[in-house]
Order: C-alpha cells, then structure tokens, then sequence
C-alpha cells in the first residue's frame, strides 16, 4: 500500500514574528517546525505501512530550506520524499496550494492513502487537505482520530463529531486529515536519522509537474493576507477583596459608576 503525507514547514510557536512592513510572518532567519498536526500525520502513515507493507512517501511545498522538514519525516519511518520548490509558488493561499499538492501528487501517482494533519499552525484553516482530495475528486475523511479497519478495498475510520464521532468507510484512494489523538509519534532513532541525512530528496518545481501558472502563487491565490498583527493587549479587571458583604456592595457600586445598573 502507498501512502503520501503531506507536511508543512511552520514557524516554531515560541518564535512567531511578524513583519512589520509587511504585516506577514516572518519566515527567513526563524526557527521553523513540522507542523504539529502533521507529525501525527506521519507516524499514522508509517504504522499503516508496518501493518500491511508498502511505502510512505513525504511532500511539502515551500522554499529549499523546508528540506529539513522533510529529513525530519524520514527520520521518523519515512520512505522517500519530494520538495515541491518554485518561486512561483510564493504567496499561495489554500486553493493555490491545493492546486499545487494536487498536481505534484498526480506526477508522483501510484497511492492508496493521502494523510494529512487537521490542520497548520500558522493559519488554521483545515482547507489544504480537502481541498487536496476534490481538487484530485477523491473522497476524503476529516478530523480521523482513529483507524477502525483496513482492508484491500477500503478504510474504516473514526471522525470526532462534537457530539460523539462517526464511523465512516471509504474505498481507495481517499484522503484523510488526522487529529492528534491519533497516535503518539515515535521519537526518531541513530539508525533512521542517519538515513534520512543520507536520503536523496527530489525537487519537483513548477514545470515538472506541469502546472498551470494562472492556478499558483499569488497569481492562482483569490484570497491574499493583507496584515497579520497582534491583538492589543486588554487592560487588566478589577479585584475586590473583603468579606462577601463588603464585596457586594463594592461591585454594585463600582457597576454603577460605569452606567451597567
């Protein structure tokens, strides 16, 4: 069985910038990170394998030093990956970079699963991973947090539902977008991580997947991030101390003086 995860290289949590003439992430010179959900994503795809062999092949999209990202998905049971790299490819929205993960994932053919995380980090939008699945008009599970049954034909799975989950099975190929209770990743070891320094990564760029040039980067993108800022920070409340009485009369009083009674 094949299997394709799809991962992003983010900007570490602890270390979100923002441009301020731009009103962008910063990207260049910042610690970047697998996307957490992603890592779930990875060690899922690696646990089908070990179960009913086959591979497990990484992509991303990003600029070349998103590389490491990908050594980091080798390291933890990965087989092969590919860096989709242009620069046409910069300033892509969620319909671009579906469009762009699509057409590499038809080049590299041959799969039974896609896995992707629920969603990134640094937008939260969950789009990707649909999108992906329409866009390649394959049927697609979101929110996975378990794997009930798999067969030759078809995948059983757990959705988390706000009131419960649902039990759904699909027929390969299909596409999934897992949550963190999953799984639990698996720390790298020596052997794996001196394989994935060793591992060749192939770059796929726009003309190799033979993408339409309208469809990509900012030119493919309807929706754009115009300013990305930090809330102001909200003046702290008032603290009343006292007994329950001296409290009460307090609160309505102060209530008062603002006009709520």
């Amino acid at each position: 069985m094949n299997i394709i995860v799809c991962i992003k290289q983010v900007p570490s949590v602890t270390n979100v910038q923002i441009d301020p003439k731009t009103g962008r992430l910063k990207r260049d010179g910042v610690e970047s990170v697998i996307n957490p959900f992603d890592e779930y994503a990875i060690e899922e795809g690696v646990r089908i394998r070990e179960k009913v062999g086959g591979k497990v092949i990484v992509i991303t999209m990003g600029p070349p030093q998103a590389e490491s990202a990908l050594r980091e998905a080798l390291s933890r049971g990965a087989d092969e990956a590919f860096l989709i790299s242009d620069r046409t490819f910069g300033g892509a929205d969620t319909l671009a970079t579906s469009y762009t993960l699509s057409s590499a994932i038809k080049f590299i053919g041959n799969y039974d699963i896609i896995i992707c995380g629920k969603q990134a980090s640094d937008g939260n939008t969950a789009q990707v991973g649909p999108g992906v699945a329409e866009m390649l008009n394959i049927p697609h599970v979101a929110y996975v947090r378990k794997i009930e049954l798999l067969s030759d034909k078809s995948i059983r799975v757990e959705r988390i539902m706000e009131d419960g989950y649902d039990l759904i099975e699909s027929p390969f190929p299909t596409l999934l977008t897992v949550v963190k209770e999953i799984n639990n990743p698996r720390i790298p070891s020596l052997r794996s991580k001196m394989f994935s320094k060793k591992a060749f990564i192939r770059i796929l760029d726009a003309a190799t997947i033979g993408v339409d040039a309208k469809k990509i980067g900012l030119n493919g993108s309807p929706t754009q991030v115009m300013k990305i800022f930090t809330p102001p920070q909200r003046n702290c409340g008032e603290k009343f101390s006292g007994d329950a009485k001296d409290i009460a009369v307090a609160l309505v009083r102060r209530l008062s003086e603002l006009g709520i009674v």
